[in-house]
């Protein structure tokens, strides 16, 4: 094999997922974050590229949020990762059991004064686009869909 080339084995697979449930505390957010940069290594972006930088990012703040804002007693939240290597996407799915605490529609334009409240603009401008679900029986999925094809997104 000449150097630099591939087999399909070392290719992400179109369909490639990952899921994983956390206790909702900020050392499982950081637990989130870490496995979803090892798993985009897998799926053939390095820690240093890009496309992982995006998606750990992405994966940090949803997971935060999670932890901050959708924490139930006796409940943990969700991650799930999916690949579609032919759109060149990862979407990046947080689910927690808080359903009535919920993201806004669309990102505040600023928050220059507060220590918190920026992370949602980081999301909706990271991600190709962004929203949430209702989880059943209890919660709600946030999701963000991450190009990761091209570092021309960013």
């Amino acid at each position: 094999m000449l150097p630099g080339t591939t087999t399909s084995e070392d290719e992400p697979r179109q369909g490639a997922a990952f899921a994983e449930q956390f206790a909702c505390s900020p050392r499982d957010a950081r637990l989130a974050r870490r496995l979803a940069v090892r798993r985009m290594e897998e799926w053939g972006h390095p820690p240093a590229s890009d496309a992982s930088r995006t998606v750990a990012l992405v994966v940090g703040e949803l997971a935060a949020n999670a932890v901050q804002h959708g924490r139930v007693p006796g409940r943990g939240f969700g991650l799930r990762l999916d690949l579609d290597a032919t759109a060149g996407l990862v979407r990046v799915e947080v689910a927690d059991a808080a359903s009535a605490k919920r993201p806004p529609a669309a990102p505040p334009s600023s928050y220059p004064e507060g220590e918190s409240g920026r992370g949602m603009l980081l999301v909706d401008v990271l991600a190709v686009r962004w929203g949430t679900a209702p989880r059943h029986p209890v919660g709600k999925t946030v999701w963000a869909e991450v190009l990761v094809g091209t570092s021309a997104h960013l």
